[in-house]
């Protein structure tokens, strides 16, 4: 038997997957066999993989506000092109200013994975997080929304978030011969996405991708199916889900430093709730 945690994404949402990891960490949680996770839901997730509580919450009511992590007028610089401060948030922070752990990182025994999707394919890989990468270019690929990030090449391929072809990567934990699955998401059970606004924009700007393309015109079923697909697997007692009761109007760009709190606080309280059904069902897979 093998253990898994799966980790959505959401961009600033994702606090409330943060919440949820820090409770299990408080509560002496065993880390799982696997860890897949999408945008956001990994690159808050290694921090759970290296044991450093609360370490998202300090970084986002630290720096949300600040313009060098997350400003217009970094779209506008020809060497970032992003909302977000690239070199800021992924190699400022985590070496400098809030210190990711490495060693405690690199010396998890699991398997880390980030799902990335191929803009030549259309498709979701799984790429493993390397365990001492300072410039956390696989993290800044999987959060890497597109018309908000630079598309990435890997090994000469190009890449933008994970998100697009498998927002919640459930089932790759099971092809990798999981079998005690626990889903983190950070929508509520009952939210339905909607089509894709920016489509034009998305079809003007990517138009030699026609695969990718193809994929984000069925992004909002394929999600939809997902999450039904999943919940069905839940009530069978066959995974364990949590999500947010109320995601309280946070946005993916949320600078409302109660807001952020407060989903945080949520996710935490949720995962103090679900931590010793988590533990048994971990455990059990260990016996």
């Amino acid at each position: 038997m093998k253990t898994a945690l799966v980790l959505e994404g959401g961009a600033l949402r994702t606090i409330f997957s943060a919440g949820v990891c820090d409770a299990f960490l408080d509560m002496g949680l065993p880390l799982p066999d696997y860890t897949v996770g999408v945008s956001a839901g990994i690159a808050y997730g290694v921090s759970y993989l290296s044991r450093q509580s609360r370490r998202n919450l300090r970084l986002i009511t630290s720096y949300v506000r600040d313009p060098r992590y997350m400003a217009w007028r970094n779209w506008v610089n020809p060497q970032n092109r992003s909302y977000f401060g690239l070199e800021f948030a992924y190699e400022t922070i985590p070496n400098q200013l809030i210190p990711f752990d490495y060693e405690t990182f690199g010396a998890y025994p699991g398997t880390v994975e980030a799902a990335v999707t191929n803009l030549d394919t259309g498709l979701a890989e799984y790429l493993p997080v390397p365990r001492r990468d300072e410039h956390n270019l696989l993290l800044q690929a999987t959060c890497a929304i597109p018309l908000m990030f630079p598309v990435y090449h890997l090994e000469g391929r190009p890449y933008l978030d994970g998100g697009c072809a498998d927002a919640i990567p459930w089932r790759r934990a099971f092809e990798t011969g999981c079998d005690r699955v626990v889903v983190i998401l950070t929508r509520e059970k009952d939210f339905h996405k909607g089509s894709d606004k920016s489509l034009r924009v998305l079809e003007r700007t990517f138009r030699q991708y026609p695969r990718f393309l193809e994929t984000m015109r069925t992004r909002a079923e394929r999600y939809n199916q997902s999450r039904a697909d999943l919940f069905a697997l839940e009530r069978a007692g066959k995974v364990r889900v949590v999500a947010p009761e109320d995601t309280l109007g946070c946005s993916r760009t949320e600078k409302d430093l109660d807001t952020l709190r407060a989903l945080w606080q949520q996710g935490y309280f949720a995962g103090r709730r679900a931590a010793e059904d988590v533990r048994t069902f971990w455990t059990e897979a260990a016996r």
